[in-house]
């Protein structure tokens, strides 16, 4: 049986074949058009990311993970919470490099990191810097293998 288009003001596209009839309305059409618009527009809006600092690193020998975390706890403290930075540590569980760890630094955005970048390399020339200190503490427990910075969205 064939239904046929059937006629109506708000019908913008009708189509038949031989059992059925199905015509699509404007009304739904446009709210869902202007609802996905919307999304779209305000996602570049609320799409602010985060930057990462990743330093893939080993430990040294005579180095425990226990006073690493404590070198991270006191780089928070002492230093980071000042620049808005975070930083916490990986440890691979699954991987296919269960070696390293992965320092984890974190910024409201690449602006905010550099700027804490920026302090961090002008205190390293103080020695009695909290900066200088906590370098010394970070190289003496352990050798950075590499580094990479992601904005997070």
């Amino acid at each position: 049986m064939n239904f046929g288009c059937m006629a109506y003001d708000d019908c913008t596209a009708c189509t038949s074949n031989a059992d059925y009839g199905y015509c699509h309305f404007i009304g739904e059409n446009r709210i869902v058009k202007k609802l996905v618009a919307i999304a779209l527009l305000a996602l570049p809006m609320g799409a602010a990311a985060d930057h990462l600092d990743v330093i893939e690193f080993k430990l040294d020998d005579g180095c425990t993970f226990s006073t690493f975390m404590q070198i991270t706890t006191d780089f928070n403290s002492q230093w980071a919470d000042g620049y808005a930075y975070h930083a916490e540590v990986l440890m691979p569980l699954q991987s296919n490099n269960l070696e390293s760890l992965y320092w984890v630094g974190r910024s409201k955005d690449a602006a905010s990191f550099g700027k804490a970048w920026d302090a961090w390399r002008s205190q390293l020339s103080d020695p009695n810097s909290a900066a200088s200190k906590l370098w010394a503490r970070l190289q003496a427990c352990s050798t950075n293998l590499a580094r990479r910075g992601y904005d997070t969205y």
